[in-house]
């Protein structure tokens, strides 16, 4: 078992440290935990400016001093809208992360989903402009999964997507190299399926990918890993017998 989505107080919206992580990853036995914390630049987010890299580092190297004989204790980061925010992106990979989650988190008028629902935006226009930040994010690339894809999902109650749209996506993702992360924390929010749906992940597959990453999007220790056996079975379930369930898709994982 594993959790390569994992978000501590080094994010603005957590408050959880990473041995409060580290223990309840030995109360679950998991294999890996890659600690992926925000990285956000559009200046309308609350966590602009947050994110500090050397306090990050400072703990998790006292976290994988202590725990990393039981486990696979990975240092990742969430960037959001790499494409847009190049220089920081640059600036970034200059740290030896294991492991990048690619994001969008903003787009419509320097909104994040949230906003738009309480703005009223239409559905169809939600999705026809985050489709389009997604192919740009991806097409730009230089991380390593592209992180809850159908995002506003979690907030709508359901995606809006067109097959050809997505298959396109997914052929660049397959071109550079970029996994699908199965993202489970809609089911928290209340929902019966994953980003993506198992439909989705069908046409990733169609599409030539094979490599995928579960991650919880946990924010609270008590959430680390939930929904990894819905992830486990989408993946290893008739329709994707031949799909890889990725656990090491980080640049630098030691052997």
């Amino acid at each position: 078992m594993l959790d390569l989505h994992v978000h501590t107080r080094h994010s603005c919206d957590s408050e959880a440290s990473m041995e409060e992580y580290c223990k309840k990853a030995l109360e679950l036995n998991l294999s890996h935990i890659c600690f992926t914390d925000h990285a956000d630049f559009n200046r309308t987010d609350r966590g602009f400016g947050y994110y500090d890299a050397d306090a990050f580092f400072s703990e998790f190297n006292k976290a994988r001093l202590k725990y990393g004989d039981s486990m696979e204790i990975l240092c990742g980061i969430e960037f959001a809208e790499p494409h847009i925010y190049r220089r920081e992106f640059d600036q970034a990979m200059q740290h030896p992360y294991d492991f990048m989650l690619g994001s969008i988190h903003y787009w419509i008028d320097n909104m994040n989903p949230k906003q738009m629902l309480e703005a009223d935006i239409p559905l169809d226009a939600v999705f026809a402009r985050y489709w389009e930040e997604v192919l740009r994010a991806v097409s730009y690339g230089g991380f390593d999964s592209m992180a809850h894809i159908d995002f506003p999902k979690r907030y709508f109650g359901r995606s809006l997507w067109s097959e050809d749209y997505i298959r396109h996506i997914f052929s660049v993702m397959v071109k550079k190299g970029i996994a699908l992360e199965i993202n489970t924390s809609s089911l928290r929010a209340g929902l019966n399926e994953a980003m993506p749906s198992r439909a989705m992940l069908e046409l990733y597959k169609k599409a030539g990918g094979i490599k995928v990453t579960f991650g919880a999007d946990t924010h609270r220790a008590e959430d680390l890993a939930s929904g990894y056996d819905f992830a486990v079975d989408m993946i290893m379930g008739g329709e994707l017998e031949n799909t890889v369930f990725i656990e090491r898709v980080a640049r630098k994982v030691p052997d």
